[in-house]
């Protein structure tokens, strides 16, 4: 089928070769989905009711974290759906959107990870301007930005993919393995994603090293190191965060489609697609002590108020 018109839907086929190994796929899977929802669910739920973490930082963070609960929304579950039936078949539209609110939310992750690298930056190596560098209302328009250029840049990725769709050897609608089974040409769709991809990942990362290179040459003027350890600390999780973010990523986007080896990179494709959200509110949980007190404190207040409501329920029953 030469002309995309003629394309009513496609065929994921995704891990239909590996037969009934899909069954521990899917309870595998379906565990990890619901870790990354309960887990980004709890980060969301501590910043909100700490006033302690009301801080541009753990604002980002909040945002992040909802923008990874409906980054894998858009995939995990038709992929769970497919794992478990005989008809892989997505509509043509189900197809593009699931395509543009997938890449949506990638790009504004990147551009996040990028304006929290700016933030760290701005803490340690501007203190004393920070309140002013990162206002709230700074602070907004950096998350509006990051959101609208997300989907700007995916609207233009998808407009360019959905000329050139056929049956799909992958698990989620994604640009290499649908570009690539075009029976066109797609040289200049390729250079515009490219290009694209370069301002997505490759810009970030680079505005990224940058920062933690003047933050790095601050944290060592700090004398004492106890305030060394703290501020190497409170950047850790974040670049944690970003190299296996942009790693993966940079792998699957940086390079040619003809490149493209489907069984090698589902499994990069899975990292970053489920594993990064997975290790999103881990890192940031498990290696900063002040959402771990948070999470303490909610916690205790939670069975605080359920222990007064059982005592409150006995005194009604007398």
């Amino acid at each position: 089928m030469a002309n995309s018109s003629c394309v009513t839907e496609f065929l994921l086929l995704g891990f239909s070769s590996l037969g009934e190994l899909q069954l521990v796929l899917f309870m595998i899977f379906l565990c990890l989905y619901l870790i990354i929802l309960s887990g980004n669910i709890t980060i969301i739920s501590v910043i909100c009711l700490d006033h302690s973490l009301h801080t541009p930082m753990y604002f980002f963070l909040c945002v992040l974290s909802t923008s990874e609960i409906f980054y894998t929304i858009v995939i995990l579950p038709k992929m769970l759906i497919n794992l478990l039936s005989v008809f892989r078949t997505l509509s043509f539209v189900s197809c593009a959107s699931q395509m543009y609110f997938f890449l949506g939310f990638a790009v504004t992750n990147c551009l996040l990870l990028g304006v929290m690298g700016y933030d760290r930056y701005t803490a340690i190596c501007q203190p004393l301007h920070y309140p002013i560098l990162m206002s709230w209302r700074v602070c907004g328009q950096l998350i509006s930005t990051c959101i609208v250029s997300g989907f700007l840049i995916s609207l233009l990725g998808t407009t360019l993919v959905f000329s050139l769709p056929f049956c799909v050897n992958h698990y989620f609608c994604d640009i290499s393995p649908v570009i690539r089974l075009a029976c066109t040409n797609t040289d200049a769709h390729e250079f515009v994603i490219f290009i694209c991809g370069v301002l997505v990942l490759v810009v970030p990362f680079l505005f990224i090293c940058v920062s933690y290179i003047c933050i790095l040459r601050t944290i060592l003027k700090i004398p004492s190191a106890e305030g060394r350890r703290k501020a190497f600390s409170t950047c850790a999780s974040h670049l944690t965060v970003v190299i296996i973010h942009y790693g993966c990523a940079s792998y699957i986007y940086l390079r040619p489609t003809a490149n493209y080896v489907s069984n090698k990179d589902r499994l990069v494709t899975v990292t970053y697609t489920i594993v990064t959200p997975l290790l999103n509110p881990m890192v940031y949980s498990l290696r900063n002590k002040d959402v771990q007190v948070a999470i303490r404190k909610t916690l205790g207040n939670q069975i605080l108020y359920v222990q007064k409501l059982q005592q409150l329920n006995r005194k009604l029953q007398k």
